[in-house]
């Protein structure tokens, strides 16, 4: 094969900021939506591993059962929560449900994902499972629980989904199970150290002389 087609792997592509910090550079201007740091001041004041992140991306949009389902697990769960909901969804989220979380929760129609995954308070994902998520997520050692809608990400979370009912749907208590094992206990303490080792090989393979850096190297 290596004759027939000459192909190295490079990666993770994510921002050099946030794992091999050689460059100065913070601020790449890739933002398509303004910068809104409510979310990060609101993470600044929260323990470190104690908030569960929510968000499923730029395009899907949950059905009203799973929104309703999910916004109920959130209020179980022990955990704090940040919930990005996009405008065009707001109306999907349950009545009342904001007030009665106010002091648990926030929910923002966007954040800048990246500094939020990167966020020490930040302690689990919630996600879709989209390519560009699942490669944060993992290489900034974040748990996720996963709720794939279509195409590539329920391949990306084959061994990290939600388990669904026979409606396909994620039930409250479901998630609140799944959020409540990543963040607490044992279990969570290994969830958490797996998840870590696979930041710190992201980070060899990007440094200088990883595998990232040496294939980049041999096109030279």
């Amino acid at each position: 094969m290596a004759k027939l087609w000459r192909l190295r792997t490079v990666g993770p592509t994510i921002p050099s900021k946030y794992l091999d910090k050689r460059l100065d550079r913070k601020e790449y201007g890739v933002n398509l939506l303004p910068n809104n740091d409510a979310s990060i001041k609101w993470l600044n004041g929260r323990p470190k591993g104690s908030v569960a992140y929510v968000s499923f991306g730029s395009v899907v949009a949950l059905a009203v059962e799973q929104m309703e389902e999910l916004a109920w697990g959130l209020k179980r769960s022990k955990c704090t929560f940040l919930w990005v909901v996009r405008e065009s969804e707001a109306a999907k989220v349950p009545k009342g449900f904001m007030e009665e979380t106010s002091e648990k929760g926030l929910m923002v129609s966007w954040c800048p994902q990246m500094e939020v995954l990167a966020h020490e308070a930040v302690g689990c994902f919630i996600t879709h499972c989209g390519w560009n998520s699942n490669l944060e997520a993992r290489s900034l050692g974040v748990p996720m629980v996963a709720l794939p809608q279509w195409m590539d990400q329920r391949t990306n979370a084959k061994y990290i989904k939600a388990p669904t009912d026979e409606k396909g749907v994620v039930r409250q208590e479901v998630i609140e199970h799944c959020i409540n094992e990543v963040m607490e206990g044992k279990r969570g303490e290994e969830i958490q150290k797996s998840a870590a080792k696979r930041r710190e090989l992201a980070r060899k393979a990007v440094a200088e002389g990883g595998s990232s850096d040496k294939n980049i190297n041999l096109q030279n």
